[in-house]
């Protein structure tokens, strides 16, 4: 028995900082996914193990359900069908059962996201042993919600064969939740998310789950629909960033300067109002799609402004400014900033030649290069033929 779930990963199209800070921001889908597999051995009783397999990382994960049921018979049986927070006394359980792993060194950042595969695998499924296999296409730790994306393709794929959701598996090719079911994905992906995170916001998960776009707003998240067809360029400068530190620099610089920054904030707050209308205008014609592409553009530029305003930005970040600038293009940082990535809003009309040679120059400066379209679909589920 197997399936498969994909989940996308996001992209902050404004707000980014300010929204800690009581301003909108805007988020949305990418077609870049993580893929889940999981595959339940055909004789039980002959494979008595879990296995997590992190096909990008090169490790391999396994534990004998015993040991699982060891560790797990102190706190009773954490089996649940609505989503459950993972208690510090099952989180140190879990942290237990990793160090017997022996993960490398370089690569102990990971614990987290095993230690909610973990915690998600036994809350949903119990003690069934199974191979779990992830790839993903999203880079990690760039802000474009990868953590999210594990946490949502893990949770649809372990819900897809539990008692809690209901699901054709016969019928072929990748296929849509309903609606009751995406709450339930969401919900149990939101609480991985808390494992390895602590405090997310919610805002990737959500936009994995359901794809598309979010406005969200101290707390409150909105869908948003748009029929805008929108094309990107992602530039990883693969330059790693703390973002708590940055975090905590923008709040610092809003002590020293109240007043300034929240003429900041709330131009933030306008520029994610109207951007989230441009997108849910109707798109009558070519004509007018090029018109709102010139809205998007003006408005990631401001925006970018004003995120320099806060002391995110990074010189990687202002090296592909000024390399997308040559040619008209707007672009911002998307996430925390510091590095990370930036987004380039790539216009209907553009001609393949200019988007050709953006991408080299930005190559050369060692960067890497993702083309993705923006506000698909959200998390989908097929069967192991698909």
């Amino acid at each position: 028995m197997e399936v498969k779930a994909r989940a996308p990963g996001k992209i902050i199209l404004s707000g980014e900082h300010a929204v800690v800070h009581g301003s909108a921001a805007v988020a949305a889908s990418i077609d870049l996914y993580t893929h889940a597999t999981l595959t339940f051995p055909t004789s039980p009783e002959h494979e008595d193990m879990l296995k997590l397999q992190l096909k990008d990382m090169a490790l391999e994960f396994s534990w004998p359900i015993s040991r699982i049921k060891l560790a797990f018979s102190q706190l009773g049986v954490p089996f649940s069908s609505k989503p459950t927070t993972c208690s510090s006394e099952s989180l140190k359980l879990i942290a237990g059962l990793i160090e017997e792993q022996s993960i490398p060194e370089a690569k102990v950042a990971l614990a987290s996201g095993v230690s909610a595969f973990l915690w998600l695998y036994t809350c949903i499924q119990g003690f069934r042993p199974a191979t779990v296999v992830i790839t993903s296409e999203l880079p990690l730790g760039s802000g474009l919600g990868s953590s999210a994306a594990f946490s949502v393709a893990i949770s649809a794929a372990l819900l897809a064969f539990s008692d809690s959701i209901k699901i054709d598996l016969r019928r072929p090719g990748w296929l849509d939740f309903e609606e009751l079911q995406l709450d339930l994905v969401n919900k149990w992906a939101f609480e991985g998310e808390r494992i390895i995170h602590g405090k997310p916001s919610g805002i990737d998960n959500t936009v994995s789950t359901y794809g598309n776009m979010i406005k969200f707003k101290n707390g409150n998240l909105t869908r948003i629909k748009s029929s805008m067809p929108l094309k990107m360029l992602i530039t990883n400068t693969k330059v790693g960033r703390n973002t708590k530190a940055l975090v905590a620099g923008v709040s610092e610089r809003n002590i020293r300067h109240p007043d300034a920054m929240s003429f900041v904030f709330n131009a933030v707050d306008s520029i994610s109002k109207e951007l989230a209308n441009v997108l849910q205008s109707p798109a009558l014609d070519e004509l007018s799609i090029t018109e709102r592409e010139e809205k998007l553009g003006e408005l990631m530029e401001m925006n970018q402004g004003l995120l320099q305003c806060m002391g995110v930005s990074h010189a990687s970040i202002e090296t592909v400014l000024r390399t997308t600038l040559k040619y008209k293009l707007a672009s911002k940082l998307t996430g925390a900033g510091g590095g990370g990535c930036v987004l380039t809003l790539l216009p209907t009309l553009l001609s393949g030649t200019i988007i050709d040679k953006v991408i080299s120059e930005l190559e050369t400066c060692g960067f890497q290069c993702l083309t993705v379209k923006i506000g698909g679909n959200g998390v989908e589920f097929s069967n192991g033929s698909s």
